[in-house]
């Protein structure tokens, strides 16, 4: 079975997702649609892929820059069994999808409540299965599941303190952002807490975020209270062998977020991007039952994975997700 996949939004997470699918051997992209001509567009069309508006409300637009349209969005909706919505929160194709009883995924700036069901590769994939919508949780909080959610597993967990230092926005975002200001997110806990516990509500996390003058990462601080003491070296082994984790230690020369996105760069990694966690192994520390532990996110990259994961189980064709998160990782090149 060959999954047909369409995009609708073909920005920071569509055009990776399209290209992610189109990496794998049981998915395809049939279209991708957008709602503005903008060089994405081009680039989406020199790609191969069968391209859509979106929207009628720029269509001279895409006549005069000579970007040919399939079609509109209603027209994807008839090829495509499956949708990654890549829009900005709060477009609300909801409906529209449902009309034309296609399935969709969103992504994390979307709230829960939109679908009802929030998606992490590893903690909630068996209860994916079928879906007919989810949410793909924010590359924050896929970070933070990334790591806490096989403590929880193995280990168990009292509670979580953890501080986002986050980047402003994103690199090719120059309208927003503090330029020579460190902004605390005022709004106190922050989100990302509940957003974990919408995936795996058992997890006692609190936590509380700040913007910092940066575009390439997110910095995690984490404090752990655990339900009995173990050795580090048994919290690197855990995470060790947890998938789309990647460790990293200062004595490699690896000791900041920038030095991380250049060795992704090194590495020939397809826009730089970095799919895994990032953790300094020598950031780790466990006193008494106190674990203590540093990770960075790359925001732009680390949910899509997740998103191609999300597609199998909703579409059913793979029920184990250790079996779906390694296919995705062999055709994605993740270590």
């Amino acid at each position: 079975m060959t999954i047909k996949v369409g995009i609708n939004g073909y920005g920071t997470v569509g055009k990776r997702v399209a290209d992610a699918v189109e990496l794998q051997d049981d998915m395809e992209i049939v279209g991708v649609a957008k709602r503005s001509p903008t060089y994405e567009a081009e680039l989406a069309v020199e790609k191969g892929f069968n391209f859509y508006a979106a929207s009628d409300k720029y269509l001279d637009k895409f006549e005069k820059k000579d970007i040919p349209i399939e079609g509109m969005l209603d027209d994807l909706l008839d090829e495509a069994e499956i949708i990654v919505d890549g829009t900005p929160s709060g477009a609300g194709y909801k409906s529209q999808y449902e009309k034309a009883g296609v399935k969709a995924l969103w992504q994390g700036g979307e709230s829960h409540e939109l679908t009802g069901f929030s998606f992490n590769s590893m903690a909630n994939y068996e209860d994916a299965l079928g879906k007919d919508y989810l949410r793909v949780v924010s590359c924050n909080t896929t970070g933070l599941l990334r790591t806490l959610y096989p403590l929880h597993r193995d280990i168990g967990m009292e509670s979580v303190k953890a501080v986002m230092i986050r980047r402003s926005a994103d690199p090719w975002d120059t309208k927003r952002g503090p330029i020579n200001s460190i902004n605390p997110v005022l709004n106190i806990p922050s989100h990302h807490g509940p957003d974990v516990q919408s995936v795996v509500p058992e997890i006692n996390i609190q936590t509380t975020a700040v913007k910092v003058p940066t575009t390439i990462m997110h910095l995690h601080s984490v404090i752990v209270d655990l339900k009995k003491h173990v050795d580090t070296e048994e919290i690197l082994d855990i995470w060790n062998k947890t998938p789309r984790i990647k460790f990293f230690n200062a004595s490699q020369g690896v000791d900041s977020t920038a030095k991380i996105m250049e060795w992704a760069k090194d590495r020939n990694n397809t826009r730089g991007d970095l799919n895994e966690i990032a953790v300094w192994d020598d950031s780790v520390k466990v006193e008494d039952k106190t674990l203590y532990y540093y990770q960075a996110i790359h925001q732009e990259s680390d949910i899509v994975p997740e998103n191609i994961d999300a597609i199998r189980a909703m579409m059913e064709i793979e029920e184990d997700n250790m079996k779906s998160i390694n296919r995705t990782n062999e055709a994605m090149g993740i270590e």
